[in-house]
């Protein structure tokens, strides 16, 4: 029963207690609802009570009083006389009535505040408090039901009305607060008009937006093998409206009653009639006669036409009804290629025109409303931007014809097939994203190729590979290592006393004195080690150098072995440096504050060039990591590291932190911080806990998604006004857990489970061990953590295969203090990882 509901207060008891609560309380924001407020005799019903002005989600009470006349008057005694409780109504003359109005002391009414500054210098178009909670404080409108109207006198109440009674109060609290801050606003800039078809293409690659604004160019994705039956398509369909409005064949099928009418029937004559009055004679005998390559093509374009009739015939014979014959098609088909244009009002207030040109505008006389319909030659790559598109038309049609209106869309390939979306669905839609959307996209289109953040990549990567413009994109946005991967800047000190030459040269001579002939090409120093690139001459295989480490340890009188492995066009041999130098947090990384849509990315160490490279949580082959290195390596001082970075960029609204550190060393300088999701754990039986939480969030998250009609958390971010944060998880020493094997299952069937699918629920898992061997870190380990970082293993080449796989055994020559790997698919990078000398968090 929702009278048991918690806020949701029935009985004299509960309301008297609570009334004793909130007498305390300095300002209350309140409203009351009426039951038959209609008649002469009408009665209070409910009191809402809201004294939390943070509270946006409806944490509000609910006091029932209906017929309970001796709790009002308390609630009166006790609260509205007393003048050290500021009272807050919106249009307090109305609530007054029914709470002793007479002697209420220290009233606020935020309608009259509304009232002397005026709608115009608000910018909203009324002052009910409705309107001021969408266009001011930017409420989701569809969350907004108006029940206001309903009966307030029936019990038990409904699940919407309760939920419009206490949003009501929440309504009121932020609006109370908004209009004590308010001050009137700059002019705001006049924004570019965008098209119908910017916006869809935002939804399908923010790049190939960006690039068709800034330079022009096609802006389609088309499957390969079918070009050029778009114009036709559409020009057919045209057509048909056309010709069945004149010919007075078409209008004869429709002269029987409605209940002689049969749809297979007349859709066949219609066709047939269609085809031999314009398809044949006007599109396919000059193609076959001129241009047969394009037979096939048109072949594909009159199937999806002849479907197209039939459906057109199935609301004909239900117009027909209402419609005579003579003007069934003129009541039908209302209006094509119909020229559109709106201003969107954006969340910051500016206002974006909108215009488009719809395909065609069709009517059901059994809705009562107009349907837009939308032709498409190819299935829709992103069901979210078609979606959008469809959305806009109705929403702007509607702002016209002061009706609901539906959508449907229509493709042609590769098979037919119809997308029907009804008002509430688009609406819904509508005012979610549109208006997120629009601002994004300016944003997009103000950046300039020499900032940061650019225009992110689609979300669907398949969709590069038909992309109209490819190869501009590829040349306009450029990137390192891989699109997971993005090196910072940031010039590092070179050391000057370092001969780099000389150390190549003798290099040279060494190798020669084994037989093996090499040229020197080029050296590069690096924080930890030096990099020489060595040429071999023509009939030197590289395998006899690379059977040399013990030796040129020795006569280099290096402390470590060279690291020898074969590289694109040369073979690099690194030599450990005498000198070696801290890549220290504090040089690479200070506090900024990311926007929502910024890519999470974790900051992995600093390359041969002096680059902080970083991977983004975002991208499938660096969602999760597998981190192994054995004591000394610098494992726990990369973990803190990379925390930081998280911290230092994002905000604790947008990143949630899970810490696990069984030897309670690694985070104890991260107890307190704000990002946690939850205390930092500490042993099994909460770690299980933990994990099994993480795939409940990511099933639950999958079900927001699949309700927004979205397929990832950034997607989803970008449509919703409640924001996801990422979630983050370090799991320090695996090793730890892995003795008992009911933790070891159970610890593993969340790991498969997260690592296979949480990428898109924006989960990540960070799993680091000390001790990478093959009874830890178990192939189920493997297979779900895509991405590596393998730091010294201590010269044990089998635990290096393991972390970085095949026969991969580098790891086992690292330097240690935070010398590792980075391995993303095939590609393996050296680094040396940050040191953060002191943990301060921003």
């Amino acid at each position: 029963m929702l009278q048991s509901a918690s806020h949701y207060l029935d009985t004299a008891e509960q309301i008297r207690a609570f009334i004793t609560r909130i007498a305390a309380f300095n300002t209350l924001w309140l409203d009351t609802e009426i039951a038959d407020w209609q008649t002469k005799q009408p009665r209070l019903s409910l009191i809402q009570v809201a004294f939390d002005r943070q509270d946006t989600t409806g944490n509000a009470y609910i006091l029932d009083v209906l017929d309970k006349p001796e709790i009002v008057s308390e609630f009166c005694d006790r609260i509205m006389t007393d003048a050290g409780i500021e009272k807050v109504f919106h249009n307090a003359s109305f609530d007054l009535k029914y709470l002793d109005g007479k002697r209420a002391k220290n009233v606020t009414c935020t309608l009259k505040i509304a009232r002397k500054l005026g709608k115009q210098t608000l910018g909203t178009s009324n002052l009910q408090l409705k309107t001021l909670a969408v266009e001011l404080l930017r409420f989701d409108p569809t969350e907004i039901e108006a029940e206001q109207g309903s009966d307030w006198g029936i019990r038990p109440l409904s699940k919407a009305q309760v939920k419009y009674a206490k949003m009501d109060v929440v309504y009121l609290a932020q609006l109370h607060g908004y209009l004590l801050d308010f001050e009137p606003n700059e002019p705001l800039p006049q924004l570019d008009p965008l098209s119908v078809t910017n916006v869809r293409v935002a939804f399908e690659c923010p790049r190939l937006f960006y690039l068709s604004k800034h330079f022009g160019g096609k802006t389609l994705f088309i499957p390969n093998g079918v070009s050029g039956i778009g114009k036709t398509f559409h020009k057919l369909a045209d057509d048909f409206i056309t010709i069945v409005k004149q010919e007075p064949q078409f209008k004869a099928l429709f002269k029987p009653s409605p209940e002689q009418l049969e749809v297979n029937a007349i859709a066949s004559k219609m066709q047939n009639i269609f085809y031999s009055l314009v398809f044949f004679p006007n599109y396919l005998q000059p193609s076959i006669q001129t241009k047969p390559h394009l037979a096939p093509a048109l072949n594909w374009v009159w199937q999806g036409l002849r479907n197209l009739i039939y459906r057109w015939t199935e609301l004909l014979i239900k117009n027909r009804t209402y419609c005579e014959a003579d003007e069934i098609f003129d009541c039908t088909f209302v209006a094509t290629e119909l020229k559109l244009q709106h201003d969107f009002k954006l969340p910051d207030g500016a206002k974006q025109p909108i215009g488009g040109r719809l395909d065609c505008l069709v009517y059901d006389y059994s809705k009562g409303r107009p349907c837009v319909v939308e032709l498409k030659t190819y299935a829709p790559v992103d069901p979210s931007a078609q979606l959008a598109q469809v959305a806009l038309y109705s929403y702007i049609i509607r702002q016209t014809k002061k009706v609901s209106v539906d959508s449907a869309v229509y493709c042609v390939l590769p098979e037919f097939k119809e997308y029907n979306y009804d008002w509430s669905e688009l609406k819904t839609n509508l005012h979610r994203v549109i208006p997120h959307k629009l601002k994004q996209m300016q944003q997009w289109l103000s950046w300039q190729p020499s900032q940061p953040d650019p225009p992110p990549p689609t979300s669907t990567p398949d969709l590069c590979q038909i992309c109209p413009q490819q190869t501009k994109c590829q040349s306009y946005f450029t990137s390192d290592l891989s699109k997971a991967i993005a090196p910072d800047p940031m010039p590092r000190d070179r050391p000057s006393d370092i001969d780099v030459e000389a150390i190549g040269r003798e290099l040279v001579e060494i190798l020669k004195s084994f037989k093996v002939d090499v040229e020197y090409l080029d050296a590069i120093v690096g924080t930890t080690f030096i990099r020489i690139k060595l040429k071999p001459n023509l009939g030197v295989k590289v395998s006899s150098i690379l059977k040399l480490a013990a030796d040129l340890q020795v006569q280099l009188g290096v402390t470590r072995p060279p690291l020898i492995a074969t590289q694109a066009g040369y073979v690099s041999v690194d030599l450990p440096r005498k000198d070696r130098q801290t890549a220290y947090f504090k040089d690479y990384i200070q506090p900024e504050s990311k926007s929502n849509d910024a890519d999470t990315t974790i900051a992995i160490g600093v390359d041969l060039e002096g680059k902080l490279v970083e991977a983004n949580l975002a991208d499938p082959n660096t969602c999760h990591f597998l981190v192994g290195g054995t004591t000394g390596s610098g494992k726990s001082e990369f973990l803190r590291s990379l925390l930081l970075s998280l911290l230092y960029r994002h905000s604790p609204q947008q990143i949630k932190i899970a810490l696990v550190d069984p030897k309670r060393v690694t985070f104890p300088e991260f107890e307190k911080m704000p990002w946690l999701l939850s205390p930092i754990i500490k042993d099994s039986e909460a770690a299980i806990a933990l994990m099994t939480d993480l795939v409940a969030q990511m099933d639950e998250r999958y079900r927001l998604f699949e309700a927004a009609r979205c397929c990832d958390l950034d997607t989803y971010n970008q449509s919703s006004q409640q924001q996801l944060p990422r979630i983050i998880c370090i799991f320090d020493e695996y090793a730890d857990f892995m003795s008992e094997k009911e933790t070891r299952n159970a610890l593993e069937t969340s790991i498969k489970r997260l690592g296979g699918m949480a990428r898109a629920a924006g989960i990540h898992l960070i799993i680091a061990t000390q001790r990478p061997e093959a009874n830890v870190v178990t192939p189920i380990i493997r297979d779900n953590l895509p991405g590596r970082i393998a730091l010294a293993t201590g010269g044990s080449e089998a635990n290096s295969k393991i972390i970085l796989g095949g026969n991969s055994t580098e790891a086992a020559y690292l330097l240690g203090k935070g010398d590792l790997f980075l391995q993303i698919n095939a590609q393996l990078q050296r680094l040396q990882s940050l040191y953060a000398s002191k943990i301060e968090l921003p």
